[in-house]
């Protein structure tokens, strides 16, 4: 599946990956038994176990974002695991080339801003912007290098299966003109070629874009030209072109390629490359000296699209001349140059992962309705009777509860108001349809729109506007932070009088996400709860803050983290006192510097400490006279892990919460976020199956070592190579068929049941 013209080298394109600081795997093979590499330690040796460290130093701690990058080390290893059916290593190559553009928007985007800023202070692990940018453009060759070397592989394992990547060349004589006249119907309008020359500068190039960079000549004079052309990929137009009746693929640039004499008659092509471009993504302006926070974000998005370019990927063949050229207009360094063998925009391979091929993927999963929430009964008495209800996405639809919550609510007559945050929403998503039917039935709406939210900003824009057409309240939080939490709030007018219904969750109100990561929410009518949400509404459409009291919820940034804090030295203080402790964390990321030092207190007192941190970690677990009593698991599998689960074992009187921050400094500081308890002893059983179940998986589970790598658990027996998520849809599938059983069961006559 090239994309050079000609064919680009074969031999040696790609050299394994070496170890690399804090991004390399230790992998074990999934066959019981197998031996486990071993890699140089990189702990810092300043750390005695006979000497209580100095919990400022730098050495004990790894950095946020080659951590991150580790994290994508390990989404690898699922494209690479022939475990796994074709199209979801496929599937998962995909998503590690979508990983790494966005790392590289984000993450690198934001180091070179502070670069440019003349920003040298140091980070808690003791590394400068420009330091960390050096590793982390090191450590993305090592993931490229290991990433193209599967997709070759996996190409291999395609053809096996009669899924071919062919370029016109390749293809019988009717099928190419076929495609040619394909093209002359469908690409080639769509295509403005653009000279580069005195009379025309060089073009604006978007972000993340596929181009060619051709060298023309003119036959009559021999002068040659150069010329750039937009692949148009998007908007309809898929990147690899099926042939009819087959399993046939051509990516589209190279049909471009193949039909160049269309798009510049008369000409000669000397040399064709493909080249592509990654922009910064950060362009946040002062909030607080903005008069409309609509403009300003409006006016971020115009800025990005005309962002400093921090990446160039460029054909390994690509001419010399073309290189200069590029580098030279872009104002990039060679650091910043990417020379790629292959196929550029791995991310595009989702295309050939969504193939309707049922015999190449995981057998489709089919989430279960929540056996408390009865079609033939009202949601809000379902929420009365059976009490506060955990929902565990996507075991659990998304569909009949959560959507069922919202719809329900805009129709029924009791309901007086509803109140809502929306941080990312999808285009299938009812959550926004409803609002605006519950508007239109005469119910208060207020929701408060995160305007701010990465890569959402234009979609949340539009979602705004149209909330507001038709009468919603929106306000867009407070000033300075992000509104992250995920809450909804319904007044409803019942018999025995106004009642307040809440949904707290982990995970987006977003339809899509909800069918691909496991979240967690909370369905309550608790008084108390619903009175904090009052109070977290009200500070949301007004900021002001000054004595707003929370009984219940932990919110962000004024409690959330003192809170974290004080339970963590509390269970030092209960294990001091010789009852039982402990903690368990489930989470996405691991970050704030003042977290990591209060488990790591803990941890020096003896308190046992289990992490489950999905990406980012800076904790070193397993260090001597530090961290001896702290495991860290990372689970990967076809889900991805969303949800947040915070244990304390506080002596026996055990606290459970649910919400949607991660430890990070962002969330604990700078969004408002939200913490709610989980008090009910069978929610509290589900929990708990979920955090077992992850710190034993030997199928998805990796575990971390102190110096940053992780090892992939080998399987013992049959039932530890099932994954804690598979073990997760048996297990919400049996509630679910006991539940029907039981329903079944009640509704026959007392006769019948006695004649069993």
């Amino acid at each position: 599946m090239s994309s050079d013209l000609p064919l680009p080298r074969t031999d040696a394109e790609a050299v394994p990956a070496p170890e690399a600081p804090e991004g390399r795997l230790r992998l074990v093979p999934p066959s019981p038994g197998a031996s486990l590499p071993t890699t140089p330690a990189e702990l810092d040796s300043s750390v005695d176990a006979q000497v209580p460290p100095d919990l400022s130093a730098a050495s004990l701690y790894l950095n946020r974002e080659l951590t991150l990058l580790n994290f994508y080390f390990r989404v690898v290893n699922e494209a690479e695991d022939p475990r796994n059916p074709l199209l979801e290593r496929i599937r998962f190559a995909a998503i590690v080339g979508s990983n790494i553009d966005d790392f590289v928007m984000k993450r690198i985007g934001g180091l070179k801003q502070q670069l440019g800023a003349g920003v040298s202070e140091r980070t808690v692990d003791g590394r400068t912007p420009e330091e960390q940018i050096h590793q982390c453009f090191a450590l993305i060759r090592l993931l490229d290098a290991r990433l193209r070397t599967i997709v070759r592989d996996l190409e291999a394992l395609l053809l096996e299966k009669g899924i071919r990547f062919l370029r016109p060349s390749q293809l019988p004589e009717e099928r190419r003109k076929a495609l040619r006249r394909y093209y002359l119907t469908h690409i080639h309008p769509l295509v403005t070629p653009q000279a580069t020359d005195p009379a025309h500068p060089f073009p604006f190039i978007s972000n993340l874009s596929l181009n060619l960079v051709l060298s023309l000549r003119d036959p009559s004079n021999e002068e040659v030209s150069l010329a750039r052309v937009k692949v148009p990929v998007g908007a309809g137009t898929p990147r690899f072109l099926r042939l009819e009746g087959t399993l046939d693929f051509v990516p589209i640039e190279q049909v471009l390629i193949d039909n160049l004499d269309v798009l510049f008659p008369g000409m000669s092509v000397d040399s064709c490359s493909i080249f592509r471009v990654t922009r910064n993504a950060n362009t946040e302006r002062e909030e607080e000296s903005a008069e409309d926070l609509m403009e300003l974000i409006e006016s971020e998005l115009r800025d990005r699209k005309f962002a400093p370019v921090v990446r160039l990927q460029v054909s390994r063949s690509i001419e010399p001349a073309h290189l200069r050229l590029l580098t030279h207009e872009l104002g990039l360094r060679p650091s910043e140059v990417f020379e790629i063998g292959g196929l550029q925009g791995l991310r595009d391979l989702m295309e050939i992962a969504d193939l309707d091929l049922p015999d190449l993927r995981e057998p489709a999963h089919h989430p279960t309705d929540h056996p408390a929430l009865k079609p033939d009964r009202s949601i809000f008495k379902s929420i009365r009777e059976a009490g506060p209800i955990l929902l565990q996405h996507p075991y659990q639809s998304y569909a009949t509860s959560v959507e069922r919550f919202l719809s329900e609510a805009s129709r029924d007559p009791e309901v007086r108001a509803i109140k809502m945050t929306l941080y990312r929403t999808s285009e299938d998503s009812k959550a926004v349809d409803h609002l605006i039917e519950a508007a239109r039935n005469g119910k208060q709406v207020a929701v408060a729109v995160e305007i701010k939210a990465s890569f959402d900003e234009a979609a949340n824009i539009r979602w705004a506007n149209r909330l507001e057409e038709v009468g919603i309240h929106v306000t867009y939080g407070v000033v300075g932070l992000k509104t992250h939490c995920k809450v909804i709030l319904v007044v409803r007018q019942d018999p025995d009088g106004i009642r307040r219904y809440a949904h707290i969750g982990t995970g987006n109100y977003h339809a899509g996400t909800a069918r691909r990561y496991t979240d967690f929410g909370l369905l309550t009518a608790s008084r108390r709860i619903g009175q904090d949400l009052t109070e977290l509404f009200n500070y949301l459409t007004t900021g002001f803050k000054p004595k707003r009291r929370f009984r219940r919820l932990l919110p962000a940034p004024k409690i959330l983290k003192a809170a974290l804090l004080e339970k963590i030295d509390r269970e030092i203080d209960v294990h001091g006192a010789g009852r039982p402790a402990g903690i368990q964390m489930k989470m996405n990321a691991l970050e704030d510097p003042d977290i990591v030092r209060a488990l790591y207190r803990a941890s020096m007192a003896g308190v046992p400490i289990d992490l489950i941190v999905r990406d980012t970690c800076r904790l070193r677990p397993h260090v001597p006279g530090l961290s001896e009593t702290i495991r860290v698991v990372s689970i990967i599998g076809r889900f991805l892990e969303h949800g947040r689960v915070y244990w304390f074992r506080n002596g026996g009187d055990e606290e459970y919460y649910i919400g949607s921050a991660d430890c990070m400094t962002r969330n604990l500081q700078g969004r408002v976020e939200v913490l709610a308890p989980v008090e009910d002893a069978d929610l509290r059983a589900q929990l708990r199956f979920v955090l077992d179940t992850q710190l034993a998986d030997r199928r998805g589970g990796w575990e971390m070592q102190s110096d940053g790598s992780y090892v992939l658990r080998a399987p013992m027996e049959d039932l530890e190579a099932k994954s804690s998520q598979a073990l997760m849809i048996e297990r919400v599938s049996s509630q679910r068929r006991e539940a029907s059983r039981l329903r079944h069961r009640r509704s026959q006559p007392l006769g019948r049941r006695n004649r069993r």
